[in-house]
């Protein structure tokens, strides 16, 4: 599964969350109060203020991350981002390095030279690093929660919390969720330097996904989150091995100067939230730690530095956040015809035509009877109506309701609408596509040829998983996979943790391979993605940009792929049946886990309910049925985890069970 390095450049997928959940400029947003069911008006939300940076205010910030950065002697890229990803300032000190490397710590320890797979040990442009972690300070953030790329760091390793004393235990909640916001989706926009309505739509991609490399924050007016902020300064792109330690990290001491005025409230840092009685770390560095702030940017720019363009992100200019939730954002209220829950949000294009309107599937040529706008809109509703209905697991304060994204998509990978609760984290909105377009892919009954006709280092995964499981049939429709499901198969130990077991038949040929840049089918599907756009980044735009569309998956109608924003592999989507056949999916992403999955299957149950004629999967086809033989050991693979007593207006507990 080695990605060739045929350029000096390779891109890196880095690492981002969100989904587990619990120094200031403004408070908290406001206590939710335990109300009945929702209904179909909604007014159980309150959508957080229309804030942004001004140019004045993110001058002010990367004043301040330069004058920390020129203290400890480290010439860094600084670059601040708004709640949607634009880059709003690009500042490159003088000194800083061209290139970061992706680093090459793994399980089995360091790769040796030669033996790196993935995207182990690429030089990728410092400035392609410093906007992933920007963007993830900004996308796994909101008003109810502020989580940073040390976060990150923290949920999305083989083992969590990870530390060297805590082998042994399962994953990270968000494990691969690195492989999210790439630059190829067809979700995410692109930086337009023409500017026009669409120019400052998001969510814009990410060059490396999602980041774990501390040093990436995000930042805040009057407790509301309006952007993020990148440092890369010492040339290694990695993660944090051990949470159990404190490190002294520049990058990050840098970053946090860039945000002081500009820090979360206290109380929805990511240390006051615990996932499975685990705190989440959000910095390592405490503002006492800093150096005098220096606030004036004519002082740096030019004496310490200056702006820089960045290919397919930035022209150089400074320029004025984007205040989330305008129509100029790309992602506002609905209105009455768009969606019926008046809470709902969706994404537009800048000039108030909704990106996704709810629609049948485009799937009639392989489905008998695809899904009608009216199922759609079904399933949809009450995916949004449970959504509203439950307690959050990653929100401040306690007993919030729970917001994140849901997505429908066909057997093509279209998608049939998409519709957000107000303050969920952005970055579910692309990784809730992710999912339900994984749910429908593995259920698919040509899925084992798709991954086939990818070739090169996708294709052998199709034996490992038939051996593995003892099916030669695996992949060819005879089972309904969730994305918990595929998710076990994806861990590189199974079962998930157990050190002593063999990788799983998704994730790496060996567990020793394993690192947050090498997962296995989710990186190879789009390694050669960001190998591209790395090199279109570091060409300075002179060589060709990655296609519009993940994954070397054939297409399956002109133009569309059914992975055409890449797999995602933690829980949260299942398929949609009519009868025995399959007609979609729907994925769920923002909050918990197990909320997350709730959402999606709960949702899809009633939704099939009150149109009729569709649902889940039957209860003998899903993958829950499949037991894998370990060493004479049989192990189920799981279905869906729904929260045990999940709702805010009822005591209602196994919610999922029997269903």
């Amino acid at each position: 599964m080695r990605v060739r390095q045929t350029t000096a450049l390779l891109a890196s997928a880095a690492l981002v969350l969100s989904g587990c959940g619990g120094a200031s400029s403004g408070g908290g947003g406001p206590t939710p109060t335990p109300s009945p069911t929702a209904s179909a008006t909604g007014g159980l939300f309150t959508p957080p203020a229309l804030e942004s940076l001004s140019v004045a205010e993110v001058q002010q910030i990367v004043a301040q991350a330069v004058g920390e950065a020129a203290a400890r002697g480290l010439p860094s890229w600084i670059v601040v981002t708004d709640r949607v990803g634009n880059v709003l300032a690009s500042f490159r000190m003088t000194g800083a390095p061209d290139l970061a490397r992706v680093s090459i710590n793994r399980i089995g320890g360091p790769a040796p030279s030669g033996s790196e797979v993935g995207l182990q040990g690429a030089m990728v442009p410092a400035s392609a690093a410093a906007i992933s972690k920007a963007l993830t300070g900004a996308y796994l953030s909101s008003s109810g929660n502020a989580f940073s790329s040390r976060t990150a760091s923290q949920i999305v390793q083989q083992h969590f919390p990870p530390a060297p004393t805590t082998v042994g235990l399962e994953s990270g909640p968000l494990f691969g969720v690195q492989f999210s916001q790439l630059p190829c989706s067809d979700l995410n926009q692109r930086y337009a330097a023409g500017g026009g309505p669409a120019a400052l739509i998001g969510p814009k991609r990410a060059p490396l996904g999602l980041a774990a490399d501390p040093g990436g924050f995000p930042i805040y007016q009057n407790g509301v989150v309006v952007g993020g902020i990148g440092v890369m300064g010492d040339g290694d792109y990695g993660f944090d091995a051990d949470i159990l330690d404190t490190d002294l990290d520049d990058e990050e001491a840098i970053a946090l100067a860039g945000i002081q005025g500009f820090t979360p409230p206290d109380d929805i840092r990511a240390e006051r939230i615990f996932v499975d009685g685990t705190a989440l770390r959000f910095s390592d560095t405490a503002a006492s730690q800093l150096g005098p702030l220096q606030t004036s940017f004519g002082a740096v720019n030019g004496p310490l530095g200056a702006l820089v363009a960045v290919a397919g992100y930035t022209d150089g200019t400074l320029r004025a956040g984007t205040a989330y939730g305008s129509e100029a954002s790309g992602i506002r209220a609905s209105t009455v015809a768009e969606f019926a829950n008046r809470d709902a949000f969706v994404l537009t294009n800048g000039s108030g035509t909704p990106r996704y309107p709810i629609r049948g599937g485009t799937d009639g040529a392989s489905v008998a009877q695809p899904l009608t706008a009216a199922e759609a809109r079904a399933i949809l509703e009450e995916a949004f109506t449970v959504l509203s209905r439950a307690r959050a697991q990653i929100r401040r304060p306690l007993d919030s309701r729970m917001q994140a994204t849901v997505s429908l998509v066909d057997t093509n990978g279209a998608v049939l609408g998409l519709v957000r609760s107000p303050d969920g984290p952005v970055f579910g909105v692309d990784v809730s596509l992710q999912k339900a377009r994984t749910a429908a892919f593995f259920a698919n009954p040509t899925a084992a040829a798709q991954l086939q006709g990818a070739g090169g280092t996708v294709a052998p995964y199709v034996q490992r998983l038939r051996t593995f499981l003892a099916d030669p049939a695996a992949l060819t429709g005879n089972f309904a996979y969730g994305n918990r499901s595929i998710g076990n198969l994806a861990r590189p130990y199974f079962p998930d943790g157990e050190v002593a077991q063999a990788a799983g038949p998704l994730s790496t040929a060996t567990a020793a391979q394993f690192s947050p840049f090498a997962v296995g089918l989710q990186s190879d599907l789009v390694a050669g993605n960001i190998v591209q756009h790395v090199t279109f980044i570091a060409n300075g735009g002179t060589s060709a940009d990655t296609p519009t569309g993940c994954t070397q998956v054939p297409e399956v109608v002109p133009g569309q792929r059914r992975l055409a924003n890449g797999i995602q592999i933690f829980p949260g989507a299942v398929p949609v049946y009519r009868g025995g056949q399959l007609v979609g999916a729907i994925g769920v992403s923002g909050d918990g886990i197990d909320q997350d999955d709730m959402v999606s299957f709960l949702g899809l149950h009633n939704g099939g309910l009150r149109a009729g004629g569709i649902g889940n999967a039957a209860s003998a086809i899903r993958a829950d049925q499949i037991v894998v033989d370990v060493n004479g050991r049989g192990v189920r693979l799981r279905y869906v985890s729904c929260p045990f007593a999940p709702f805010l207006d009822t005591a209602a507990q196994n919610v999922c069970q029997g269903l």
